[in-house]
């Protein structure tokens, strides 16, 4: 569609309105016309917003397409070149270090990321992933429940943020005889939380025990250096 073409559909349709000829300047012509073709009866074809949309986003993705070939060495083929070679340098570089993990231990890697629960809490939430085969998340439970069954026995101060690791050092001090038991535990821990593995049946009750035994051992004081405990 064309104003040219519009302009004169319009000016036979206001002449055959009152069957004389019409004469009339140019702009008022103009004006005439784009009334008339303003009418919804000759836009019932055009194309909505959103294909009209789509048709400038084609566009423009063509014109970058095209300004990025005709910079590319060869052109085209050139450009399709480069991005396959982007993309196998992309492919070979995951697969030769795997999907990015955190690595325990560094800022942020809290031990408690959903809020302060009791270390009853902790137990019971570890008994029902275990019952259920859901041995990561055991071992998550049951080793948030010794660091809060600690915190609540005041060997621990409470502190957020706090990670496995740094929980497993500080409680060494006042526990020493469980200190490479809760290394071990909190190895675990990190490994099925920011490492990727798998625990097992076996791994969950070797905390579950731990857990148990430290409730039973009297911790060593600081004042105890010379040796002479609690």
């Amino acid at each position: 569609m064309t104003v040219t073409g519009g302009t004169t559909t319009a000016l036979a349709r206001l002449g055959a309105d009152d069957d004389i000829p019409v004469d009339i300047s140019r702009v008022p012509a103009q004006e005439a016309a784009e009334r008339e073709l303003s009418k919804p009866m000759y836009h019932e074809n055009d194309p909505n917003l959103l294909q009209r949309g789509l048709d400038r986003f084609w566009e423009w993705v063509g014109d970058l397409f095209e300004a990025a070939s005709g910079a590319a060495p060869g052109g085209v083929i050139g450009l399709v070149v480069v991005v396959l070679l982007v993309i196998a340098a992309v492919a070979a570089l995951w697969w030769r270090l795997g999907t990015p993990h955190r690595a325990p231990g560094t800022t942020g890697d809290s031990l408690f990321a959903d809020g302060p629960r009791t270390a009853r809490d902790h137990r019971a939430a570890a008994a029902r992933h275990a019952s259920a085969g859901r041995w990561n998340q055991a071992v998550q439970e049951r080793t948030r429940a010794i660091v809060r069954s600690l915190e609540e026995r005041a060997l621990l101060d409470p502190r957020p943020g706090r990670t496995a690791d740094e929980a497993a050092a500080e409680a060494s001090r006042s526990l020493p005889s469980h200190a490479d038991d809760l290394r071990l535990a909190v190895r675990v821990f990190d490994d099925v939380t920011y490492g990727g593995r798998a625990a097992d049946g076996p791994a969950y009750r070797r905390i579950e025990e731990l857990d148990t035994a430290l409730e039973h051992t009297r911790p060593v004081l600081d004042t105890a250096s010379t040796g002479t405990p609690a």
